[in-house]
């Protein structure tokens, strides 16, 4: 694949995928989109909502890793306990995502955790420190299978127009069986058909302000 470093519009760099000709993040700002729209919408809402200390997420398509470390360094900030699960297809170079600057964002021990525990992530679970691990599946989503329920799903696959097959009604089923009940389910997209497929699979659904660039988002709470 063809990947070339891009500079947002809040100065944190993202990764121009050319062979899907879209970037990995907001072009307004790759990390002001992980602080909005998974972060705060998604984590810290479920947070405040279940007033717990522990926490599962799910990521479709974990990319650079931004939505992790994001989560990852809240998390050991708050004394949170955090099971963090990705999926992604094509896995990025080790080489690349050390590249890419992030590691100015959150504190030395998470970043370099990440680093070192990246290739082993890819084949197994890896604890990085007392509260928090990490497994990134290394295979296609339909593919995805496990017995484990997660309290928060971050959806952040490219953008329809160029994977349509992502947000299809069967994508989207399969995505929500592995969430608990009471469980929130956030992407920085909003649609009609994205809110019909929701509703349809028994979620309750919410439009939140979008991150910069994007009117609205949706969350969506599973019944």
């Amino acid at each position: 694949m063809i990947m070339d470093f891009v500079t947002t519009g809040d100065g944190s760099k993202t990764i121009y995928n050319a062979q899907i000709g879209e970037n990995y993040h907001s072009k307004h700002g790759a990390l002001q989109e992980s602080k909005h729209v998974f972060l705060k919408t998604g984590l810290q809402f479920y947070l405040e909502k279940e007033k717990v200390k522990e926490v599962s997420v799910l990521e479709i398509g974990f990319g650079t890793g931004l939505n992790f470390i994001m989560t990852a360094d809240y998390c050991l900030a708050e004394n949170v306990k955090l099971n963090y699960c990705g999926i992604e297809a094509y896995p990025l170079e080790k080489s690349i995502i050390e590249g890419i600057g992030y590691n100015e964002f959150v504190c030395g021990d998470i970043w370099d955790s990440y680093i070192t525990n990246y290739a082993a992530a890819l084949e197994n679970d890896v604890v990085l420190n007392s509260l928090i691990s990490l497994k990134v599946a290394h295979t296609k989503l339909l593919a995805f299978e496990t017995s484990r329920l997660f309290d928060v799903i971050y959806f952040d696959a490219f953008a329809a127009v160029h994977q349509p097959e992502m947000w299809s009604d069967e994508t989207l089923a399969h995505v929500a069986k592995f969430l608990k009940p009471g469980g929130v389910f956030v992407t920085y997209a909003i649609t009609g058909n994205l809110k019909r497929s929701m509703k349809a699979l028994g979620f309750t659904i919410e439009k939140a302000p979008g991150a910069p660039g994007k009117r609205e988002m949706l969350r969506a709470i599973k019944l």
